[in-house]
């Protein structure tokens, strides 16, 4: 993420509160709750680590995206990403694969842009991307531009990127 290009280290804790259910404190005192399923021992209560693993992953984009498209002076009046994954059959259950479809509503900002801001996250500042994909998980975008002014949609995706070059 783009703003946390000065952090070097990081700490974390995390305790059981009840069933299965876990609280994460960081060093600033935010809570991030755990959970799982009642079949699997936990309360059902919160999302799963591997469902917080996917938010984090659409999350940090987003923190790179919007602050890209704002230095570049475009408007974002809207912006939300739909996760899909696979995971692996076997134990360890990691990604497999992730595919993110990316919505953004703006009056004034391009496909082009947009393509190359989700570009710039997912191979230069989005560490949650770098790591889940040196995993061997194969992430994948479609992003839609919507124009409010003009009711107008756009589409592009990762796949025409990678043909086009």
């Amino acid at each position: 993420m783009l703003s946390d290009l000065t952090t070097q280290f990081m700490k974390a804790h995390l305790h059981l509160d009840k069933a299965l259910r876990l609280i994460g404190t960081n060093e600033k005192g935010h809570e991030t709750f755990f959970d799982t399923s009642v079949n699997g021992g936990g309360l059902d209560s919160a999302a799963s680590p591997m469902e917080t693993i996917l938010e984090s992953l659409a999350a940090c984009m987003a923190m790179d995206v919007i602050p890209i498209l704002q230095k570049q002076r475009r408007t974002v009046n809207d912006f939300s990403v739909d996760l899909t994954a696979e995971r692996a059959e076997e134990h360890p259950r990691v990604f497999t694969r992730i595919a993110m479809e990316i919505h953004l509503i703006s009056p004034d900002a391009t496909i082009r842009e947009l393509a190359r801001a989700i570009e710039l996250s997912e191979t230069k500042y989005c560490s949650a991307s770098a790591m889940i994909a040196r995993s061997g998980c194969e992430i994948s975008w479609e992003a839609t531009l919507e124009n409010p002014d003009n009711h107008s949609k756009e589409h592009v995706s990762s796949k025409q990127l990678v043909e086009a070059t």
